[in-house]
């Protein structure tokens, strides 16, 4: 189970890494909506190619960041009919939908996504609005983006056997505050520490 425990750790630090990466891009479009706008309204011209990788770049976060969503145990759950459960059910839950769930959609969209982007890349293809960008990079993340999803469900299956078999604490415990604002307080009580020292 260690073994495996090392391959959970590893997908997980892809998929953290890739996830707050990708959170760039929301600055990034933003920028790019912001900047076309004001060209818009200054020079009264305008490019399909502006408003295409804003596309781009959304697509981008939302597909390559599903994967850290389901890491951080963010993503939208049914809470409120497993609530009344026992912990050992709910591990449980988690682990059976997962195999049967997540693992088979995830497989089915990457067998289909794959000509999807291939027949895309291999022609070339090329958004028919006047100006716009070629289309392969945004039917790649598609692709992308499940098999990012497959394997950290392959970290998630590891980890719920190794919480049920007693072998790890479980990783997505219940938090008084959502993941990400403690990772933030978790952070800045670090650096108070380290004024004290």
């Amino acid at each position: 189970m260690s073994a495996l425990l090392r391959v959970s750790a590893g997908i997980d630090a892809v998929n953290t890494f890739i996830g707050r990466s990708v959170s760039w891009l929301i600055l990034i479009a933003v920028l790019v909506s912001a900047g076309n706008a004001t060209i818009r309204k200054i020079f009264d011209t305008s490019s399909n190619a502006w408003l295409e990788l804003q596309w781009y770049l959304y697509g981008a976060v939302f597909m390559l960041a599903a994967s850290y969503t389901l890491l951080r145990n963010e993503h939208v759950r049914i809470d409120v009919a497993t609530s009344g459960f026992s912990k050992r059910t709910r591990d449980w839950i988690d682990l059976l939908g997962h195999i049967f769930f997540l693992m088979p959609f995830a497989g089915i969209m990457i067998w289909i996504s794959w000509p999807f982007f291939w027949v895309s890349f291999r022609t070339g293809e090329i958004s028919v609005n006047a100006s716009g960008l070629i289309l392969w990079p945004a039917k790649f993340l598609v692709l992308a983006g499940f098999v990012l999803l497959f394997f950290q469900g392959v970290s998630e299956i590891i980890k719920r056997i190794a919480v049920i078999r007693g072998d790890i604490e479980d990783p997505t415990a219940e938090h008084e505050l959502p993941p990400a604002v403690e990772e933030m307080e978790s952070g800045a009580d670090l650096s108070e520490r380290m004024k004290n020292k």
